[in-house]
């Protein structure tokens, strides 16, 4: 009986951290001033839950269990310390950390403030990455050291840092003012891309899913921003590849996947939430329509490129990049033919420097031309500049059908 009890109480714990811990943890931040404190009065309140309801059994609402132990805990840690009175009023009166979900506008919600407050520009984007896997996301340290190629100890300290500069440069911890908002929700949304990027790019399906989860709870709070709507769909039809993009550990180019190893779910809800804008078209929602062709083809050879080289127009217009115009080349490659293509492609070149993306191109571009010589030495190129093994492995495969086809 009480291997079952330890159990269902395990069970009910990760079930109410999992529906509430941010919206505690937020709120604790706002009324104590002290991260740290926030996130181990949960953690207290989550052991003494796992003793408790293995022992009396699970409270009706466990969710408010947790946020009024995990306060009063706040309270005794703070009483200990002497902080002001009016400090610990204001917690003990706290309404909105009691599990009972008060009628709020989005920009009083605490988990709003605290993803804004993560994501401040004061903060150098690589601290604004992290505290929000760490804070927001609830990610262990070590996860996050690895996503940076560093240690735990570093990483612990750059929190740790971070956190001291929002104390020292006093920080506000709210939703920016309407006339800022614009400004400061692209920087939450570049935040959220940045980590997706980090996951989609390395295979980590954890980090990714992180990232949509982030884009979810901004949509959430603010449903009538159309870009993060558009980034939330752009996430959403990008990882509906991951099972047909990653096969046996290798990578497989998007032209080559199995269509039919895409999330259709995924991209049935990318869909439904690019079918309503309601603001001006800004670099995620054009973004988001690219990936949506590429979803919508039934297979690589029914791809509309010509819709795709028009969506790169507009992005030119409104973002103009070297990496924006490589993107553009390509598409003209397939849409008008591979010369036009590298045309393009050598106008841009100078600007890209030694990214391996350039040659593995221009090699793709060079073999639908029929010039297989070149395009061998162009991937050859690309091989040598390639990041890491999964995308040389791939290269090295593109050659190798170049001399298959040469000995056919």
């Amino acid at each position: 009986m009480t291997g079952r009890a330890d159990d269902a109480a395990r069970r009910a714990v990760a079930d109410a951290i999992a529906g509430e811990r941010l919206r505690i943890v937020a709120a604790l931040i706002r009324t104590t001033g002290d991260w740290d404190l926030a996130e181990d009065a949960l953690a207290d309140a989550s052991e003494r839950a796992l003793e408790r309801w293995s022992r009396d059994g699970i409270p009706d609402n466990p969710a408010a269990w947790l946020t009024t132990t995990a306060r009063r805990r706040a309270i005794d840690v703070l009483r200990r310390r002497g902080t002001e009175r009016a400090k610990l009023a204001e917690l003990t009166v706290a309404d909105d950390v009691t599990g009972e979900k008060a009628e709020l506008g989005p920009l009083d919600d605490d988990r709003l403030r605290l993803v804004f407050t993560c994501c401040h520009p004061a903060l150098s984007m690589q601290a604004r990455v992290a505290l929000t896997l760490k804070v927001v996301s609830s990610r262990p340290t070590a996860a996050i050291a690895r996503a940076f190629l560093t240690t735990e100890a570093t990483m612990s300290q750059r929190l740790l840092r971070a956190k001291r500069r929002i104390a020292e440069a006093g920080i506000p911890y709210r939703v920016p003012p309407p006339e800022a908002l614009a400004e400061r929700l692209d920087g939450v949304l570049a935040v959220v891309y940045l980590v997706f990027t980090e996951g989609y790019t390395t295979s980590d399906a954890d980090v990714a899913l992180e990232a949509i989860r982030l884009g979810r709870l901004v949509v959430d709070l603010m449903p009538d921003a159309d870009e993060a709507r558009a980034l939330l769909a752009l996430m959403l039809l990008q990882s509906s590849r991951h099972a047909a993009r990653v096969v046996d550990g290798e990578l497989v180019t998007l032209e080559e996947q199995d269509r039919s190893r895409w999330d259709r779910g995924a991209i049935d809800e990318a869909i439904a939430l690019l079918t309503a804008p309601t603001g001006p078209r800004r670099p995620y929602r054009i973004q988001a329509d690219l990936a949506a062709v590429h979803a919508m083809a039934p297979d690589a050879a029914a791809t509309d490129w010509l819709r795709i080289v028009t969506l790169y127009d507009e992005l030119m217009d409104m973002y103009p990049s070297p990496v924006v115009e490589l993107n553009r080349a390509i598409a003209v490659g397939m849409s008008d033919g591979p010369l036009a293509g590298l045309r393009e492609l050598d106008a841009v070149a100078d600007q890209l420097g030694d990214l391996y993306v350039v040659p593995a191109a221009r090699g793709e571009l060079l073999a639908r031309a029929g010039r297989t010589d070149a395009a061998r030495g162009e991937l050859a190129r690309a091989i040598a500049l390639a990041p890491s093994e999964p995308l040389r492995r791939q290269l090295r495969r593109r050659q190798d059908r170049l001399d298959d086809a040469n000995t056919d």
